[in-house]
């Protein structure tokens, strides 16, 4: 048996959506939620997104707001939050204001809190710390020229690597993501963006593909081939063997991802967001002792 088919596998379904397959299901919808601080509005419209993505999160417009609804739902069994919310011109997510009541969900509420920033500058970073937040998941780009035409923001790759060092600098727990395909399908950069990263003490890396969205400019879209995804998730694996890697929800969606989650299954992956029908058993097959958690990619990551 190899040693990847003697690895634990965590699957993961968060409240972001529902979820049902004929191997999981999704028991308590409301364990996990998403926040969004700024609503539907984004000040950037990138090209991949449009703020579509953020229709998918509650509107919490106010740090009040969020703590009443978070004590809503903890009847429901609410058990942890992603806060997020669109960016400002600047590239960031106005959390200002709210690192109080974040710390309130954590100390009071007993609740995991996840953080979806923007870059994170360092006054940021010391709320963060301060609200002692689970973990800041920050979308990492290694190419300049996605940052320009695909996010459309007057920043570099060293405003991310900025980004890393304050919040490793202020010890929060650091879940960056890259996103496959974001220069319309090709790769451009994600190996940069691997090689900054591996440079940090990560709780997790989590990797997600290109979803055309209707509605984008990228709606029709060819997303990264398959070999592409096979080889960055190995070189993801090599770079950074000690740390968990897990295909995160952002994934296109029928045979495409059948295949990639098979991949993902295949090179050792730590962790799967929503899998397609079938893979638990597939990866059972393997040899994998695979876990079920209605949260957060890394929300069993100490």
């Amino acid at each position: 048996m190899d040693a990847v088919a003697t690895k634990k596998i965590t699957f993961y379904a968060p409240g972001i959506k529902r979820y049902e397959t004929e191997e999981l299901a999704q028991k308590t919808p409301s364990h996990f939620l998403p926040f969004s601080v700024t609503g539907t509005e984004c000040a950037l419209g990138c090209d991949h997104c449009k703020g579509e993505l953020l229709r998918f999160m509650r509107p919490t417009l106010t740090p009040e707001e969020l703590i009443r609804r978070c004590k809503e739902n903890l009847i429901e069994g609410l058990g942890g939050v992603l806060i997020s919310g669109g960016c400002n011109r600047h590239g960031r997510v106005p959390l200002e204001g709210f690192f109080d009541a974040m710390g309130y969900l954590k100390r009071e509420l007993g609740l995991k809190v996840f953080v979806h920033s923007g870059l994170v500058d360092e006054s940021q970073a010391r709320g963060l710390q301060e609200a002692q937040v689970d973990a800041v998941l920050l979308d990492v780009i290694g190419s300049d020229q996605t940052i320009r035409e695909i996010y459309h923001l007057e920043a570099t790759t060293l405003d991310y690597e900025a980004s890393l060092h304050n919040l490793s600098r202020f010890n929060v727990p650091i879940m960056p993501h890259i996103v496959l395909g974001l220069q319309y399908g090709r790769l451009e950069g994600e190996g940069e963006a691997l090689e900054m990263v591996s440079h940090y003490k990560l709780k997790a890396l989590v990797l997600v593909i290109l979803t055309p969205l209707l509605g984008t400019p990228m709606e029709g879209v060819k997303p990264p081939s398959l070999r592409d995804v096979q080889n960055f998730f190995a070189e993801a694996k090599r770079r950074l063997p000690h740390t968990p890697v897990i295909l995160g929800c952002a994934r296109p969606m029928g045979q495409y991802k059948q295949e990639v989650d098979r991949l993902a299954v295949e090179a050792g992956l730590d962790g799967i967001a929503f899998p397609a029908e079938g893979i638990v058993s597939y990866a059972t097959n393997r040899g994998r002792e695979v876990s079920f958690i209605e949260s957060c990619c890394g929300f069993n990551i100490a």
